[in-house]
């Protein structure tokens, strides 16, 4: 692992999207065994704009249509095949809809597959709440096998995309298509199941996944800093399998845990942090997160605000967990 933490966290003009689409071309041109699986969203505006790339690349653009559990079943049997399937459709529709497929034609079949989920939790806007897949990690993470990935920021996605090449197993990758904080500087490497330590602290840790919670774990480190609270803000873009030996440190180190997660505080971020520390380092730990409630319509600053994920909801969990201490 190599990486170089960015001077100034500021937004990409390139789309996380975009960067998909462009490393997928590179991967196509020297991985003729690449291909890459749609349900029906290569053509529409919420898909990640496979339409021109399906064109180029017929022999290993696939669409079978508006059917996720048979996007990976095919998947799956092209795996077997030995080629290796990038199967992409909205984030719940794979976590809900093709849930025993993943588990019986993916996990238990130990096929060789990628899950693209994009626009996962808040990040489906006005797509509403059937759309706002707040239990997709809860849905999967106990799948045997099944490795879990939020990229941070498009160096990493394109870093994650390009190990993917070359590893077997099936792997869950979660991710918006808009335009996200660079937090890493380019050529950056990173090893998966190794969390990153953004900021440094000694007070309170705050694990956070996914560029918009990163983001705003960022900024509640900020706000802690001027009330002499110092806050470690760690990047956790791997869920499953979780880096325990990091959280273990950082629970010794700093006495407090705050996790920071855009899905439910069940089962995803905060449910992994919580078994670590609960087995190998008890530690006050606060979870933010979206509790056992339905994802809405909405812009996403009205739903960071709605579903208290905000910088301040975060800066409010640290001061608790450093008061449990």
């Amino acid at each position: 692992m190599s990486y170089k933490i960015a001077g100034e966290f500021l937004l990409e003009e390139k789309t996380m999207g975009n960067a998909y689409v462009e490393t997928m071309l590179d991967l196509f041109e020297q991985y003729p065994n690449i291909v890459q699986v749609e349900a029906d969203l290569a053509k529409v505006i919420w898909g990640l704009g496979f339409k021109d790339v399906m064109k180029k690349f017929p022999n290993q653009c696939f669409n079978v249509g508006i059917q996720e559990a048979n996007l990976v079943g095919v998947a799956c049997g092209l795996s077997l095949k030995g080629l290796i399937p990038f199967a992409h459709s909205l984030s719940p529709f794979l976590a809900r809809r093709a849930n025993d497929a993943i588990f019986i034609s993916g996990c238990y079949n130990k096929s060789n597959v990628r899950l693209v989920g994009n626009d996962p939790g808040i990040m489906a806007k006005y797509n509403g709440g059937t759309h706002s897949s707040f239990e997709d990690i809860a849905a999967i993470r106990s799948f045997a096998g099944l490795t879990i990935l939020e990229p941070s920021d498009i160096v990493q996605l394109e870093s994650i995309l390009r190990q993917l090449a070359d590893l077997y197993g099936m792997y869950y990758i979660r991710f918006t298509r808009d335009s996200v904080n660079k937090l890493y500087e380019n050529g950056s490497a990173f090893e998966i199941g190794k969390g990153i330590i953004l900021i440094e602290g000694s007070d309170v840790t705050i694990i956070a996944s996914g560029p918009i919670m990163l983001s705003e774990a960022i900024k509640a480190s900020a706000i802690l800093k001027d009330e002499g609270i110092s806050a470690r803000v760690i990047d956790m873009f791997t869920i499953k399998p979780i880096d325990d030996e990091l959280v273990v440190k950082c629970a010794k180190e700093t006495g407090a845990i705050v996790t920071a997660e855009n899905h439910s505080v069940i089962g995803g971020l905060g449910g992994a942090v919580s078994e670590v520390l609960g087995e190998k380092c008890p530690t006050p730990i606060e979870r933010v997160g979206v509790k056992e409630e339905f994802g809405e319509v909405g812009a996403v600053q009205y739903l960071l605000k709605r579903f208290k994920l905000t910088a301040d909801d975060i800066a409010e969990a640290a001061r608790r967990a450093v008061s449990r201490k």
